[in-house]
């Protein structure tokens, strides 16, 4: 399967039926959804964005720690009320909780109609078609033989889209319940994505960010041999999209061939998200990481020294079992030494079924948060500092449109990631197109956006 055959997330169908659609968690899942909401507008039925006159709602849930857990939980919980005020015929839940916990979800949440697993999300319509008649239904397909890829309807501005390239993960860290939830890893093939790649440009896409549970590993398993530079070339050989964007990559699996892509292929950005989630060998071998603290430095160092522009951007996980204030202090004084351009931490939550929920020297809540605290903190300075000094540059932006609380235009540039990273406000003429590429000076910055003048069309 191919191709978005779809732009607009809101389409009337062919009957009066009404879906609506909460889609949470990250942009992988965002993926399911739109292959889901085509299913639906292919089988007729008009999509929503208002949950109070839909007929029917999804909520496409996450499940990969506590707090989005409960988010998933809650979000389910509100429909519910709709649902009892009689302007929901019913709820059906998909996704990472409801793999997941199956059994709980069923006996516990008596307001869900329907359930689909991971593997089952191509049944959408037939769930759908048994809710509305009234019955209850469940799909748990084998998560491992499900399609890769499938036409979908865009949730995301017609300028920039997520391109799937890989479900699963073989990483097996000791803290992360997603081989259990997603399976295996399985790469989909250079012409399957090529082939989607070039339904995107034909809507418009001018920024596609390739996205998988662990990109670096793309093709191990189709072509023996880690291939995601040869996808970037096929891609840039079809299409003509100006920007194309890495997310998930580790930082033991940075192969040459993909350093000498980024620095010589324009089109693809001089960015890098490079989870290390530590750097405690201590702890990064209790997390069962592949590569300890001198693989992530001479990742590191060999990225700056290849691209000198390179924007990095990484997560880390704090309170992690047997986390010693010495492990700590080690992690705050990298990021002081690393400088990331972009970083985001977690508290450690316990997984069930992990092997590190039942590891010894578990960390209380508020050892966490105050961990959390210190280094989030620490970040902000470097933040500040960075965003300084980037005060009188002059930087491509892909103009998202006038935000009127601001009074400005807004958009992305090349060091920011759509959803997760800091965003580029900028005066320019009235007309300024939204998906267009235009120069801004910047002239003001603050902790993690920048504010600038328009400086003429890129």
């Amino acid at each position: 399967m191919h191709a978005a055959v779809g732009h607009r997330f809101w389409q009337k169908g062919k009957n009066m039926t009404k879906i609506g659609f909460i889609s949470l968690g990250c942009a992988k899942n965002g993926v399911d959804t739109e292959v889901m909401l085509h299913k639906l507008v292919s089988a007729g039925y008009e999509i929503t964005p208002d949950e109070t006159e839909a007929d029917v709602i999804v909520v496409n849930t996450c499940g990969f720690i506590v707090p989005a857990k409960q988010e998933s939980i809650d979000q389910i919980l509100d429909v519910a009320h709709l649902k009892e005020q009689g302007s929901c015929r019913g709820i059906i839940a998909t996704g990472c909780l409801v793999e997941r916990y199956r059994e709980q979800v069923w006996d516990e949440m008596p307001e869900v109609d329907a359930l689909l697993g991971v593997g089952s999300l191509d049944r959408i319509t037939e769930a759908v078609e048994a809710v509305l008649a009234g019955r209850r239904f469940s799909s748990f397909a084998d998560k491992e033989a499900s399609p890769l890829g499938g036409d979908r309807v865009l949730t995301t501005p017609e300028y920039t889209a997520y391109l799937k390239i890989a479900e699963g993960c073989d990483n097996r860290c000791t803290y992360c319940a997603i081989p259990l939830i997603r399976g295996r890893m399985r790469s989909r093939t250079i012409e399957d994505i090529v082939a989607e790649a070039q339904e995107l440009e034909k809507l418009g896409v001018k920024e596609l960010n390739l996205i998988a549970q662990d990109t670096s590993r793309y093709g191990l398993d189709l072509y023996g041999e880690y291939s995601l530079a040869r996808l970037v070339r096929a891609i840039c050989a079809a299409t003509s999209i100006p920007w194309i964007r890495l997310l998930y990559r580790y930082p033991d699996k940075i192969t040459d061939d993909l350093l000498e892509e980024m620095k010589n292929n324009p089109r693809l950005l001089p960015y890098m998200d490079i989870p290390i989630q530590h750097i405690s060998d201590h702890i990064l071998t209790a997390m069962n990481r592949h590569g300890l603290s001198s693989v992530i430095r001479d990742a590191i160092r060999r990225l700056r020294e290849a691209i000198p522009n390179i924007t990095l951007r990484t997560t880390a996980i704090v309170g992690f079992p047997g986390e010693t204030e010495e492990d700590f202090a080690a992690l705050c004084a990298f990021l002081r030494e690393a400088r990331f351009d972009r970083f985001g931490a977690f508290t450690y939550s316990p997984e069930e079924d992990t092997p590190a929920a039942t590891f010894p020297g578990q960390i209380d809540e508020q050892t966490k948060q105050d961990r959390y605290d210190i280094l989030m903190a620490t970040q902000l300075e470097i933040s500040a500092e960075l965003q300084q000094a980037k005060v009188g540059q002059t930087v491509k932006v892909l103009c998202e449109g006038f935000d009127p609380p601001a009074g400005l235009f807004v958009g992305r540039s090349a060091a920011d990631a759509p959803d997760v990273d800091g965003r580029v406000f900028f005066s320019a003429p009235r007309g300024t197109a939204e998906g267009s590429f235009v120069w801004v000076k910047i002239t003001q910055a603050m902790d993690y956006d920048l504010i600038g003048e328009y400086a003429g069309r890129a």
